[in-house]
């Protein structure tokens, strides 16, 4: 099992002092059942437009791309390419900081770094075998400290070639460092991102392609999308000639002018179509997926990915999941992740969203427990600061959609009474105008005997 436990980060864009995203399960009865999970597998984060959500994704997603690919992205004595905090003139003079604690195979490990614009100025690893804290590296500038458990000459190797502005980790676990790699290959392999774009308007990722055409392996998907009610009984992939017929039948009358000159230049060629099965009255009928909506073709290319988790393990953090999929799926997906028996390796889904739905009930559970959400607030000052709804000690049986939409728990936008009267001058309105306008609705909503 391998697990993200907390992550904290500081002076990263809208982030300007140390928020914590703590997934340690706070209420024992809110765990799922027949579960003793370390970690939540599911956290919702909640938030005004422009709050700070996708920042916190990603630190998160940053942190990452420096563990994986650091060795390689930086030229010498190039500096690091961060995002400090640009609304406060002190901050571009603070490190921006980034630490995770994990949870893989049973042992626990504690990992950070902090950056400049110049480079790392600090970086550690510890470890917890049996509970009991053990150092495998400290960083201070270009020293390296190796814990007491490693060896100093083997160290001292992968020291000489860090430069200054790259992750010892991401060099000594390359070098044959057994105990650095369960951190790295988390960073690597476990942790897995999805951005607002991944969804393509016509084209699908290798994975969904694959999904569709050995269907009958996949079985989840046509599951999600029967019960999507989308009239979809049936879905696959097949190999098509893709001569100009076939691209009209995929494209319409809009083939793409590239894909036209490769017919003309190279002649017709074999590819796959991904198509739907409907109901019809006559029966099913294959439709091609340039027929489809743009959520059900979203579902397509999505679903393979978090089935693709449930079954290997690991944490998906997906920015904005409500961004083409209904609230129905979207649910649907979080209980997936929810249930033991389809989550047996304890995989995680963290999320952004703007859907307050999300807060409330489906066949008479919560879809999101007590512990598993938390909100993003961004102060006068543009600092954004992320709190936990289990800080408000909410009762299991409150209705949190509804006090949540009525500001309970705050990260909700405000719209004042300006912004109405902004729109209304635009289109040729008074303030005066406004008011009165204001009066008559009143009136209007007075109930009449």
């Amino acid at each position: 099992m391998s697990v993200l436990l907390s992550f904290r980060v500081a002076n990263h864009r809208s982030i300007r002092q140390e928020q914590q995203l703590n997934l340690h399960p706070v209420y024992d009865d809110d765990r799922p059942r027949g579960t003793e999970w370390e970690a939540v597998p599911v956290v919702g984060i909640f938030g005004a437009n422009a709050s700070g959500k996708s920042n916190l994704v990603g630190a998160l997603q940053y942190m990452a791309r420096m563990v994986v690919s650091s060795h390689r992205d930086a030229e010498p004595d190039g500096g690091v390419a961060r995002h400090p905090f640009i609304l406060d003139a002190e901050a571009k003079n603070e490190p921006s900081w980034y630490i995770t604690d994990l949870l893989l195979d049973q042992v626990r490990y504690t990992y950070g770094f902090g950056v400049d614009d110049g480079r790392v100025v600090e970086e550690w690893l510890d470890s917890y075998p049996k509970g009991k804290k053990r150092q495998l590296f400290a960083r201070q500038g270009d020293e390296v400290e190796p814990g007491a458990s490693q060896s100093s000459g083997q160290l001292a190797l992968v020291e000489s070639i860090t430069e200054s502005n790259v992750l010892f980790l991401s060099l000594a676990a390359r070098s044959r460092q057994p105990d650095f790699r369960p951190v790295y290959d988390w960073f690597a392999r476990q942790l897995q991102f999805r951005g607002t774009n991944s969804a393509r308007p016509l084209g699908m990722s290798p994975s969904a392609m694959r999904a569709l055409e050995d269907a009958d392996r996949y079985p989840e998907i046509l599951d999600l999308l029967r019960a999507a009610d989308l009239g979809i009984e049936q879905c696959g992939m097949e190999r098509v000639l893709m001569d100009e017929e076939g691209l009209r039948r995929q494209f319409g009358t809009r083939i793409p002018p590239r894909l036209l000159r490769e017919l003309e230049d190279e002649g017709p060629r074999e590819a796959y179509r991904p198509w739907v099965g409907h109901r019809g009255r006559s029966g099913v009928v294959q439709l091609d997926l340039h027929d489809e909506s743009a959520g059900t073709r979203a579902l397509l290319e999505q679903t393979p990915r978090f089935l693709g988790v449930l079954r290997r393990g690991g944490t998906f953090v997906v920015d904005e999941i409500d961004a083409s999929l209904h609230s129905l799926l979207t649910a649907r997906l979080i209980g997936l992740f929810q249930d033991p028996l389809t989550n047996p390796l304890g995989a995680q889904l963290i999320f952004t969203t703007h859907d307050a739905s999300l807060l409330g009930r489906r066949d008479g559970e919560d879809i999101l427990k007590r512990d598993q959400v938390w909100f993003v607030e961004k102060n006068e000052y543009g600092e954004s600061s992320l709190y936990s709804l289990a800080e408000f000690k909410p009762r299991k049986e409150e209705n949190r959609e509804r006090r949540y939409l009525g500001g309970s728990y705050g990260g909700v936008p405000f719209v004042d009474e300006a912004f109405a009267e902004a729109v209304l001058r635009r289109g040729g309105g008074t303030g005066q105008d406004a008011e009165a306008q204001r009066e008559t609705r009143a009136e209007e909503a007075v109930p009449r005997y």
